[in-house]
C-alpha cells in the first residue's frame, strides 16, 4: 500500500516515530507521501525524507489554512524550493481552499491556489488539493486552470456523489480516500459505491482522521489497512485486488 497523504514529520510523532514507521511496514505500507504545510514545516519534512528516501517522498506547497497576511512571502519561499535542484518533489501540495474556520483570506487563498497550480503545470507535477467547505470555489479555479497537463488528487475527499463526479470530470484526477469512509453516517460509503476504484488512492492524513475503531485517536500509516478493508468491502472485491489497483493508481499519479 501507498499512503498518499501523511504528515508524519509533525511533533505528534516525535516520541515514537521509529515504532510508527515499523508498524506501517508490518501493515504493508511501503511508501509514505509527505505533503507540506507552510515554510515552517519544510525542514522537518526534508529531514524525514532524508532518513529513508525510498520510504518517504515529499511534496511542496502552501496549505490554504496557512494563507495569511504574509502569504506572498511564504509563496516565494515555496517557489524557490520547487524550482531548486536540491529536491525532487513528487507533487505540489497540499494546496487548495478551506473556508471551514474562516473566510477572511478567501481571495488570498484563491490567488495562492491558482499560482501553485500554474507552477505545477510548468513543472509537470500533480497537485494535492485540500478543500473544506470550498468545493464550488475550488472547482471555479480548476475550470480556469485545467488543461491536458494538469493532474492531481482531491485529498481527503468527503464530498457527495455529485461533487465526486464533477471532481473526476477533470481528466487525470483521483479521489484520496481516508479514514472518514469508515465513519458511521459519513455517507462516504454511498459515494464510493458510485465511483470506480480506478479513480481512488489511499491516504491516512495522519495524525488526523483516524479510521474506526481508532476514531478520535492519533492516526498513523499502519491504519491504512482499515481504509483498504472498508473500500474492498464496499466495492465487493478482494483485498488483494483493491490493494493492487489503488497502489497502481498512486504510482501512476505520482510517477513512483
Amino acid at each position: 500500500m501507498i499512503d498518499t497523504h501523511c504528515h508524519l514529520y509533525t511533533k505528534d510523532f516525535e516520541e515514537d516515530l521509529p515504532v510508527v514507521i515499523s508498524s506501517a511496514k508490518v501493515a504493508g505500507v511501503h511508501q509514505i507521501l509527505l505533503p507540506n504545510i507552510d515554510i515552517d514545516s519544510i525542514s522537518a519534512m526534508h529531514d524525514l525524507e532524508s532518513s529513508a528516501p525510498d520510504l518517504f517522498k515529499s511534496m511542496m506547497g502552501l496549505h490554504p489554512g496557512s494563507v495569511k497576511a504574509d502569504y506572498l512571502e511564504q509563496l516565494e519561499v515555496i517557489k524557490k524550493h520547487l524550482y531548486s535542484s536540491d529536491y525532487q518533489y513528487i507533487a505540489i501540495g497540499e494546496i487548495g481552499m478551506d473556508l471551514y474556520w474562516d473566510a477572511t483570506y478567501i481571495e488570498e487563498q484563491r490567488i495562492a491556489f491558482q499560482r501553485q497550480i500554474q507552477w505545477a503545470k510548468d513543472l509537470g507535477k500533480p497537485i494535492a488539493i485540500h478543500t473544506r467547505d470550498a468545493f464550488d470555489e475550488v472547482f471555479e479555479v480548476l475550470e480556469v486552470e485545467n488543461d491536458d497537463s494538469l493532474t492531481g488528487v482531491f485529498h481527503c475527499f468527503t464530498g457527495n456523489t455529485e461533487q465526486a463526479k464533477r471532481a473526476l470530470g477533470f481528466e487525470g484526477f483521483y479521489l484520496g480516500i481516508g479514514g472518514v469512509v469508515t465513519f458511521k453516517n459519513s455517507g462516504l460509503d454511498r459515494v464510493i459505491e458510485s465511483v470506480d476504484i480506478e479513480n481512488m488512492v489511499l491516504e491516512t492524513d495522519a495524525p488526523y482522521l483516524a479510521p474506526h475503531p481508532n476514531r478520535g485517536k492519533r492516526n498513523e500509516p499502519s491504519y491504512l489497512k482499515l481504509v483498504l478493508d472498508k473500500i474492498a468491502s464496499i466495492k465487493g472485491m478482494s483485498l488483494a485486488d483493491a490493494e493492487r489497483i489503488t497502489t497502481d493508481n498512486a504510482r501512476k499519479l505520482f510517477a513512483l
